[in-house]
């Protein structure tokens, strides 16, 4: 339940912060910030006082919320439960541990391999040999 609260409070803060894009009507009243905390404000205490006014939609509200919460703890529990039984029956490697290595190598593999001569180094071939003179 507070994490709903939690999220609406963020939800709605994020929203008050993005901007209001192009107007449609020129004439449409612009409302402040500080006019939409003060609505906000007001609202707050009207929800506060709701109980005392409707009473049984409170009770009502409270017993759905109670009922939420035995589902949420259900839900959990079935989920761990389910991990829980998944992990048990893995007995092989997962896939994150390196798979053992194996000899693939034959004989043949093995062997040097050829090498060509190297080649007979000369005193630098590109150029002409000088002339005296």
């Amino acid at each position: 339940m507070f994490f709903l609260v939690r999220v609406a409070f963020w939800l709605s803060i994020v929203v008050l912060l993005l901007p209001a894009g192009p107007k449609s009507d020129p004439n449409a009243p612009a409302v402040s910030t500080f006019e939409a905390i003060g609505a906000a404000q007001a609202a707050i205490k009207d929800a506060r006082g709701f109980c005392a006014r409707e009473p049984e939609a409170c009770a009502v509200g409270a017993q759905a919320l109670h009922t939420f919460g035995q589902k949420a703890q259900n839900g959990a529990k079935m989920l761990y439960e389910f991990l829980s039984s998944n992990a048990e029956k893995q007995d092989g490697p997962t896939g994150s541990t390196p798979r053992p290595g194996r000899d693939t190598l034959t004989a043949d593999d093995r062997e040097m391999p050829w090498l060509a001569p190297s080649p007979q180094k000369t005193a630098n071939p590109q150029q002409p040999p000088r002339r005296a003179g």
